[in-house]
């Protein structure tokens, strides 16, 4: 498969129009129009989620043959269900006789699933096993194996997280995670027998663009003094202003982002994020040796996996009754304007029950749908979207009067060479070049011409 650029054929993204909109992209500079425009929003549909690695679930949510879950891979739907053997089959959850969503439980447990349109059965292998009136209506040639349930193109995992992709001639998901891959490794291998989910995912929608919500965790720690202003006022966060800002932002490959916090510069929080300490040994023989020189240090890790797989693993509590865990969030789009949010709470198996609880309980105060923070992000969120939406600010003026500020950073921060992780990493967390990385990689998608 080659990429190469070339005119889009509605004009939104013509070849003269790139060339000013990437010489802007360089300065810093991101036009208003871009965040919500419908005509960006159905390239988005085709050229990024079409092509792109995005995650479905994880591993521990099917435990036993039968369990199942019901995803979406942007505007498809997804049947993830575990057969006799062992294996996930990943199917696209629509039934092969008339197209039918074919199941529309979140979750379950199931040794066949049967379309309430016309009863046609299928198995966990996705094998049409049922059909009614049989060879009575579609006769003794109809050949059953060529009507199974139709499955996703590639699917593939990493240390127990499921991608799914639509393009069959994507490359690996171990090649797209990339220099990330050494990052996930810091919450997902860390303990023995790695994470698991607990409970299931909470859902709510978000009148907002995806991608201010991927931004917000992928490389927005700037805006925690005054978002979340509430929770210093209450003594949840520090009182220090720029404290969010101490630690690294690493701009990877591929358009992912991260940043790591450290208590290098005055964060007082114990080695390892706070985890019990008899849970050390677990972390010291299964990380290597820079990674635990990074993770030891470590207070918050949060970045975005592109397009659209957000991650946040931090410390939460007062002292001596700390907690961690890991959220996984989904921003799925819905229109140019709404997001369905879909979020996961993770936690170490080897962790004791009674931790797993703390730590669920602070993640659902926080982060769910009601939580403290949450409510200030998706009210902050729902504000760029409107504001973004008027004529003004959706003026495509080939001068960019209408632009959006992302050069923090440009002219006085360096990389730091001596850090021992994979990318780019910057020696603060207050800076714009790993929101650069993603908006440049999304770019590149969205004028990518594929030959196949």
């Amino acid at each position: 498969m080659s990429i190469t650029r070339q005119p889009n054929s509605n004009g939104v993204l013509s070849k003269d129009r790139l060339e000013d909109i990437k010489e802007k992209f360089d300065q810093g500079l991101f036009p208003q129009w871009m965040v919500s425009d419908p005509e960006i929003y159905e390239l988005e549909k085709d050229k990024v989620f079409g092509f792109t690695w995005q995650y479905l679930g994880h591993e521990s949510e099917l435990k036993e043959p039968g369990d199942y879950v019901t995803r979406w891979l942007m505007d498809d739907p997804v049947l993830l269900v575990k057969n006799k053997k062992g294996e996930i089959n990943v199917f696209l959850n629509s039934c092969s006789h008339r197209g039918t969503h074919l199941c529309t439980a979140d979750v379950g447990n199931r040794k066949t699933f049967t379309c309430p349109f016309h009863g046609w059965s299928f198995n966990t292998d996705g094998e049409l096993m049922g059909v009614i009136a049989g060879n009575k209506v579609f006769g003794d040639k109809m050949v059953r194996p060529e009507w199974n349930l139709r499955k996703i193109p590639r699917v593939e995992t990493y240390k127990g997280l499921i991608f799914g992709n639509l393009d069959k001639n994507a490359m690996p998901l171990d090649d797209y995670l990339g220099e990330l891959k050494w990052y996930f490794d810091l919450f997902l291998a860390r303990s023995d027998g790695g994470m698991e989910v607990v409970g299931s995912p909470q859902r709510w929608v978000v009148n907002t663009n995806w991608k201010i919500a991927a931004e917000n965790f992928g490389g927005d720690p700037y805006h925690v003094a005054t978002t979340h202003k509430s929770t210093v006022e209450l003594g949840i966060s520090p009182q220090d202003p720029l404290y969010a800002s101490y630690g690294h932002q690493v701009q990877l490959n591929h358009g992912h982002a991260i940043n790591v916090s450290s208590s290098d510069n005055g964060l007082n929080v114990p080695p390892y994020q706070g985890l019990p300490e008899e849970m050390w040994p677990m972390f010291e023989r299964n990380l290597t040796k820079e990674q635990l020189e990074v993770y030891k240090k470590t207070v918050v890790i949060v970045g975005n996996c592109f397009p659209n797989l957000a991650f946040h693993c931090p410390v939460h509590g007062n002292e001596g009754h700390l907690h961690n865990y890991l959220t996984l969030r989904i921003w799925r789009p819905i229109a140019p304007d709404k997001t369905e949010i879909w979020a996961w709470f993770l936690i170490d198996k080897a962790a004791t029950e009674e931790y797993k609880q703390a730590s669920y309980k602070g993640y659902v105060a926080s982060f769910g749908p009601s939580g403290t923070l949450e409510a200030d992000d998706t009210e902050i969120w729902t504000r760029v979207t409107k504001a973004s939406k008027g004529k003004m600010a959706r003026d495509r003026d080939l001068n960019f009067n209408n632009v959006l500020n992302y050069m923090m950073g440009m002219d006085k921060i360096e990389p730091n060479k001596n850090w021992p992780g994979p990318g780019i990493a910057y020696p603060t967390c207050f800076t714009d070049f790993a929101l650069r990385g993603m908006h440049d990689y999304w770019l590149d998608l969205l004028s990518a011409n594929r030959d196949e």
